[in-house]
Formats: structure tokens, sequence, C-alpha cells
């Protein structure tokens, strides 16, 4: 190490490390030991079974995803491998974390290969079909959901769900997002099961027309359950449509952004720790240089004012919510009215426009979905 850096950075570092507190580097050490040993594939694994690829946007404990994959997992006829985010991204869009270190932790989902990371849904895909994770090249299908609350009209542009099945579609790997009309006051968690009983008939079909090498190819299926999944009136091929909500921005108190920062506070990643390590390092050469060389320097005050010593910097805090707007664009067969009226919304996304992907995409839903409902 002396060989490859400054001596004076050299021994900023030891003496920043020297001043750590007791402990700080074995609990580092030991959760890195705890974390690099990941688990073996599922035992109930068998390799000449599919593969099925489930993420989501709101993470491991999400009623959706507990009752998909068990689903899923007692069918028998997949090898279910899930990755989702640790905590709830169901709004970052298709956002991805270049230039950050993703920590990748292993979870117990009976049945399934299961891992939570640090990074959004997007991330969830793209590292499960990079290979560098899993030992599998690509699953036969990516299943994003199910999802607390609708994604369809231009809420696509924030639904993390949607982006998830939008990264397979770029990786060449055929994917549904599925979002369950979710009602405050009214729905129930028991609703994300009944969602489950509607979407798995679509999911196997789409599984089995992979298999059988006739399901067209370059476009993804958007799926939007109404809010009593259980009633639904029947699958409707949708447009998509143009409904939005709007963006409330509510300036809070410093007091109350204080108090949701302690509440949601987290330990701060690896980086942080390392730039607060850099700091206290310069410091320590900047103290040891006040030192040595107090008795040779003759401090000049300066009376020049820069052009920033007076500007006092004004923090202000907003939080956003979304609110509901009314929509009044006319169409049955649009996305969010069939939610409305109580069908199920089925709609096509390409991977390009394409009036022959789009005829393909049609056709397949009409035979395996829409025949015999």
């Amino acid at each position: 190490m002396n060989n490859l850096l400054p001596p004076g950075l050299v021994s900023n570092l030891q003496q920043a490390l020297a001043n750590r507190k007791p402990g700080e580097d074995d609990a580092v050490s030991s959760k890195a030991d705890d974390d690099s040993a990941l688990p073996l594939p599922s035992e109930d694994e068998d390799s000449s079974k599919p593969v099925i690829f489930v993420t989501n946007s709101d993470g491991i404990e999400s009623p959706g995803l507990s009752f998909l994959v068990n689903a899923l997992v007692e069918e028998g006829a997949y090898n279910v491998n899930v990755i989702v985010p640790e905590s709830d991204k169901s709004t970052s869009g298709h956002s991805v974390s270049l230039k950050e270190t993703i920590e990748v932790a292993s979870v117990q989902v009976k049945g399934a290969t299961a891992y939570e990371i640090s990074g959004t849904p997007v991330d969830c895909v793209s590292l499960a079909l990079s290979g560098a994770l899993f030992s599998w090249t690509k699953p036969l299908l990516v299943v994003s959901g199910i999802s607390k609350g609708s994604s369809f009209g231009h809420h696509m542009y924030y639904s993390s769900v949607v982006a998830g099945a939008r990264e397979a579609l770029v990786y060449g790997v055929p994917a549904i997002s599925i979002s369950l009309n979710w009602q405050k006051d009214v729905s129930q968690e028991s609703d994300f099961k009944d969602a489950v009983t509607v979407c798995l008939p679509i999911i196997k079909a789409a599984m089995r027309d992979i298999e059988n090498g006739v399901f067209p190819k370059g476009f993804s299926l958007d799926l939007e359950l109404p809010t009593s999944p259980s009633a639904n009136k029947g699958v409707k091929v949708t447009k998509r449509s143009h409904w939005r909500s709007n963006l409330n921005w509510q300036a809070i108190s410093n007091t109350r952004a204080q108090a949701v920062a302690r509440f949601t506070g987290a330990q701060p990643p690896m980086g942080l720790n390392i730039a607060q390590l850099s700091r206290d390092a310069s410091a320590a050469g900047a103290a040891r240089r006040l030192t040595t060389q107090k008795k040779d320097i003759e401090v000049v005050e300066s009376v020049g004012v820069s052009p920033k010593a007076h500007f006092k910097k004004t923090v202000k805090y907003f939080r956003a919510e979304m609110l509901p707007k009314d929509n009044k664009e006319d169409g049955e067969d649009l996305d969010f009215k069939a939610v409305e009226n109580g069908f199920v919304s089925l709609t096509p996304s390409y991977a390009s426009v394409d009036s022959e992907a789009d005829d393909a995409a049609l056709n397949w839903i009409k035979s395996a979905v829409l025949e015999g409902q």
C-alpha cells in the first residue's frame, strides 16, 4: 500500500482508522461476510422445469407478491425466482442505479429462490437477466407485480411495476405487469388473492405458448385489475389512455422534515462511510500540518471580501402526493374506463411500433385469453 499511495495520505488514513470507534470495522466485516454467502437455489428447483422470474415494486412483504409467488410455486410446473427492492419503489419509473453499489440479500420464500436488493425494480430485472446472480441465462417469462394501485394511462411513466416489464422487453424476454386498482377504505388484502386467481390463467397460457414457440415476440402485457377482482365482468383488450393523476406539492416545516428523516432513516450506505473516512483523513492531515508548520507560518489576514462571503443558503422542504383527477376521455376500450366498469384491462405494449407485431399480439390475446371466457 505504501508503494502505491503518497506517504501523507497513508498516514492520514491510518490516523482516521485509529480514531474510529471500536467494533465499527468488525460490524462492517461481519456484514460483508454474511452477505457474501448467497444461498444455493431452492431445493425444490428442477432443471427440467421452465424458469419464471417475479419482481415487484413494493418489496418482499407485499401481499400481492406473496399470493402470486405461492400460487406459482403450488402449480409445481415452474422454477420460481424472485428479486424485489428492499423498500417501496412504486413510483421510481424506469430509473436505474448506475455507478452505485447494489446490496443483494437472500430472503426466505418457500419453494422459490429469492433476493431483495437496495436498487429499483428495473435493477431487479436487469440484474436477474444479466446472468451475474442466477445460473440460468434467461427465464421464459418475467412477471412484475401485483402492485397496490393502478398503472394505466400516463401513470405508466411513474409506475415501476410497468417499468420492470418494459426492462424485460428490452432484454427480449416476454413480460406481464399486473396492477390492482386499490381503493383506500374499500380494498382488502384478500383482494390480492382474488387477483391471482384472475391473472394465473393468463400467466399459464403465456408460459405454455412461449414453450411451444407460438407466443408473439416483441411485446409485453399490462394487466389492470378492477377494485373487486372476484366480481370482474371479464377481460377486455384495451388501449393506453391519457388518464393521469395530479402531483400535489405541499411545503412542510423543518421540524416535520427532521421527524420524517428520523422515522425513515437508515444506516448510511458504504459510499457515505467512505466519504466520512476521507473527510476524517483530510482533517487529520490538516491538523498535523498545522502543528508542524505553526512555528514557521506568518498568518496574514486578507482584507478582500469573497463574492460568496455573505451568501446564506436557504433550505425549504416539500412533499408530493398523487391526487385523483377527473378524466373526461371517452372510449369503452380505454384502460381506465374498462377497469372503472369492472373489467380486467389487458393492454399490449411493444418494443417497437410495428403493425405486424400488433396484429400478432392481438391474435394471441383473442385465442389464448378471450376465447371461452
